[in-house]
């Protein structure tokens, strides 16, 4: 027996290496039929990102078990990098939300993870991110870049609606947070950070969940998916990239969901509706796959653009579609090149919006406008592996096109378009193109890796000319435990068409607004053993004609968008995770599916502002969060019954209080079945997080998953 409490059996792994990787979605899990999760993980890039890119574990194989010990996955390829470099080579440092952590959580919604993630401000207008402004390190809502499987969301109508995911927490496999401007991988729109989130692909099965609680909330999910058995891999060709590729259909799934709720609050109901398709094939000579989504929103809009308005109201329509491929050319394996792969994307998004100044009233001088936007695009990337390092290069192009009864240039009466089920036309109309150029190359020599590149960007909305956005990211792994990382990025955004053109009763917006410059500076590190993880980093963000709504003196009655100076961000975030079922494992010993889990992350930001303008009160960019602490704790009670909390307590500045929040879930797993109680604001506590909108009190939620195959 005492030899036995001395041994840490079920806490063991073993090495995994590889040395050839398809990149295929299902592949690590064919090929190995083991455990692997990271909690956080250094990617180099994000751009085409695809579930196979970091591995999990499959559901119902101890969906609770984490450990940070070396998994020695040095010789997995991440893929989605202009220049797929494998973990340890990686050059940025990204953090991770996996599978797992979102089982754990106590979360409705993607918004609520992100809520968790240390450098991440989440700012809900409603219950269930029926609304949500998402920003990172500073920045605001419309400064990042939101991906579908590497493929962009953002719009530039607004970012305001850009949580509009038609995923539920149940298709997602990850969620991949990178911090600091990005243009040189994403784009011109990834000014202060990027988030990718990646759904599941791996897994055949099918799952039904319903749920029901406070405010009169309730709603389901339900999901399929299917792999079909794959033929044999193709015979091996001349050249690395050639190696273990299968054949045939990979992921099938399709899953949909519907949710509708009173609000908990003043004018604050809601019905959400979507749906999502992904599918792959694999042939001789590429991998191929492809997504298309929908998601529908009706809400009571409280007072979410003015408190002078308290009765506003909106709805919006999300339709995306996107399909990508690798292409590895048949060529002859050489000294000096080892690899060639050619990845072309073609993506699409039709955002619909219909908002009410004060719901039921009818036509624009009373503040009712209709919006359409179109947003399509074609990218190819390709990357070689040679003697010199891994070089990537390629292209994107991008046309924005909005139908608006408000946004834009007027058109002649005969382009009028009607508006479908109303007996109002799209009278003005706005359209620009964007073209971006990239070249990346990294050299790696032993622990080191120094990654450059830039970004060559053009956009008729400007003025035709190329500018050009250049980024240098440095890491070093002088052992097995310690990455220690540095690197500089520059980038640029656009006006939105609703900066450009807003004009109502309670904003107006400015077609003079110059585009938004910044640099950032980051540096970090990374320190892991089993059973713990550190990850710190401070960054400097240097911005100018940075752009805001703001009320320009005491007096004003409209938020007026303008180009409010210079505003620089500097901060720094801590996170570190505990396995305490490994770091105590002599008193302590657990299950082996159910650890005890606890994380603990501090964020800070200092803000300086310079400007020759008057600016009497902010309505986005100066009311950061300027400390922001989050703990979180997962663990077994008794036998299959386990409990997660999350303490997160935060202060904003330009005059907003200080609060904490506590939410708690507690979950029963059965082999097909899991039943849960979520409560959200435990305390009870109201608090306000965005202008005037109230949050609502303690919100309880009740529901069961059931795993049919």
């Amino acid at each position: 027996m005492h030899a036995l409490m001395k041994t840490t059996t079920f806490n063991k792994r073993n090495a995994i290496v590889f040395k050839h990787f398809n990149r295929k979605g299902y592949s690590l899990f064919a090929a190995l039929g083991k455990v692997v999760v990271i909690g956080v993980l250094a990617v180099p890039t994000l751009t085409f990102a695809k579930a196979d890119g970091i591995a999990t574990k499959p559901a119902g194989e101890g969906a609770d078990s984490l450990s940070f010990g070396e998994q020695s996955l040095d010789e997995v390829q991440i893929t989605g990098s202009r220049a797929p470099l494998t973990a340890s080579q990686s050059a940025k440092i990204v953090e991770v939300i996996s599978r797992d952590d979102i089982h754990r959580a106590e979360a409705q919604t993607i918004n609520d993870v992100l809520k968790l993630a240390t450098g991440v401000d989440v700012r809900q207008r409603g219950g269930f991110g029926v609304q949500t402004d998402i920003s990172i390190n500073g920045g605001t809502f419309d400064q990042i870049t939101i991906l579908l499987n590497g493929v962009p969301l953002t719009s530039p109508q607004t970012g305001h609606n850009a949580a509009d995911f038609p995923v539920s927490l149940d298709d997602i496999d990850h969620i991949e947070v990178l911090e600091g401007a990005a243009a040189r991988v994403f784009g011109s729109a990834a000014f202060s950070g990027a988030i990718n989130i990646v759904t599941k692909s791996n897994k055949s099965g099918a799952s039904v969940a319903l749920e029901g609680g406070s405010y009169g909330t309730f709603g389901g999910d339900a999901r399929v998916s299917l792999l079909p058995s794959l033929k044999d891999s193709c015979p091996p060709i001349t050249g690395e990239a050639r190696r273990g590729l299968g054949r045939g259909w990979g992921l099938q799934s399709l899953s949909a969901g519907y949710t509708q709720s009173d609000g908990g609050t003043d004018n604050s109901s809601f019905r959400h509706r979507r749906g999502y398709y992904q599918g792959s094939y694999a042939s001789s000579l590429a991998n191929i796959n492809w997504q298309a989504g929908i998601t529908s929103k009706d809400y009571g809009a409280n007072t979410f653009y003015s408190a002078r308005f308290p009765n506003q109201f909106e709805w919006t329509r999300r339709y995306i579609g996107s399909a990508n491929a690798d292409f590895r050319p048949f060529f002859k394996e050489q000294n000096w090149l080892r690899s060639f792969v050619i990845s072309p994307t073609v993506y699409a998004h039709r955002d619909i919006d219909h908002y009410q100044l004060i719901k039921g009233s009818i036509g624009a001088a009373k503040g009712e406008n209709y919006h359409r936007l179109d947003v399509y695009g074609a990218s190819l990337n390709a990357h070689f592996d040679w003697l010199l390092g891994k070089t990537a290069f390629g292209a994107d192009v991008r046309k924005e096109h909005i139908l608006s009864t408000a946004y834009g240039s007027l058109m002649d009466e005969s382009d009028w378009k009607k508006i479908s089920g109303s007996d109002r036309s799209y009278d003005h109309k706005g359209d620009r193109t964007n073209t971006s150029l990239f070249l990346e190359h990294n050299i790696l020599i032993g622990g080191l890796t120094v990654s450059a590149g830039v970004m060559a960007n053009r956009n008729t909305g400007l003025d035709n000319k190329y500018r050009f956005y250049p980024g240098v990211d440095v890491s070093f792994r002088p052992n097995d435990h310690w990455k220690l990382y540095l690197s500089w990025n520059k980038a640029l955004r656009l006006p939105t068409f609703t900066d450009l053109y807003t004009s109502n009763a309670a904003q107006q917006g400015d077609v003079n607004l110059k585009p938004e410059k910044n640099n950032t500076y980051k540096t970090g590190a990374r320190f892991r053993v089993n059973g713990f993880s550190l990850l710190a980093d401070a960054f400097y963000s240097r911005g100018r004609d940075m752009i805001d709504w703001v009320y320009e003196t005491a007096e004003s009655k409209r938020y007026h968008a303008l180009n409010i100076g210079k505003l620089n961000n500097m901060g720094f975030n801590v996170e570190t995770k505990f396995n305490l079922s490994e770091l105590l494992f002599n008193t302590l010993q657990p299950s082996p599916g159910t650890p005890i889990l606890l994380t603990l992350g501090y964020a800070y930001i200092h803000q300086k502002h310079e400007t020759d303008r008057e600016i009497y009160k902010s309505l986005y960019a100066l009311e950061y969060l300027k400390h922001k602490f989050v703990a979180t704790l997962s663990h077994p009670i008794i036998g299959r019954l386990s409990a997660s909390w999350s303490l997160r307590w935060q202060q904003r500045m330009n005059g907003y209080h200080p609060y904490a929040k506590l939410d708690g879930k507690l979950q029963y797993a059965l082999p097909h079945c899991l039943l849960y109680v979520k409560a959200d604001n435990i305390t009870c506590h109201r608090y306000y997080d965005l202008g005037a909108v109230k949050q609502p009190g303690m919100w309880i939620m009740a529901g069961a998953k059931i795993q049919i195959y």
